[in-house]
């Protein structure tokens, strides 16, 4: 059996209205120290996300998950923090924002295959 690793992960969310505090789960972001992983799935359905919140820029709320992803990976366009170490990243990531898009607390884990794990919770907890 393969050794166990400590990873870290949170949810991501779509927050419309962040004074009403209701959110629709859109994604994942894993970080594994010892595996030197961080990766982020997103699963947006544009027709649950319109019903949710109507008149909603489904476009404009695709650049901002576009923008963590590119943090995530450390993509040349991703400004500062893209450029910081996969620990930082992740740590300003998951820092606590009122914006449209959230992330819940960070749990840990344990796991052999960190992109097996964030594709089981992205099913799990985004479907």
């Amino acid at each position: 059996m393969p050794e166990q690793q400590l990873f870290e992960y949170a949810v991501i969310r779509f927050v419309p209205r962040v004074e009403r505090e209701e959110f629709i789960n859109i994604g994942v972001i894993l970080y594994c120290k010892s595996a030197r992983f961080l990766d982020t799935r997103f699963s947006v359905d544009r027709r649950r996300i319109e019903s949710f919140c109507a008149g909603i820029d489904c476009d404009e709320l695709e650049k901002h998950i576009a923008s963590f992803k590119g943090i995530t990976i450390g993509a040349k366009d991703a400004g500062p923090i893209g450029k910081l170490e996969p620990a930082l990243r992740f740590r300003w990531l998951t820092a606590w924002r009122s914006t449209i898009v959230q992330s819940s607390r960070v749990h840990p884990g344990l796991t052999s295959d960190p992109a097996a794990t964030l594709d089981k919770l992205l099913a799990q907890l985004v479907g």
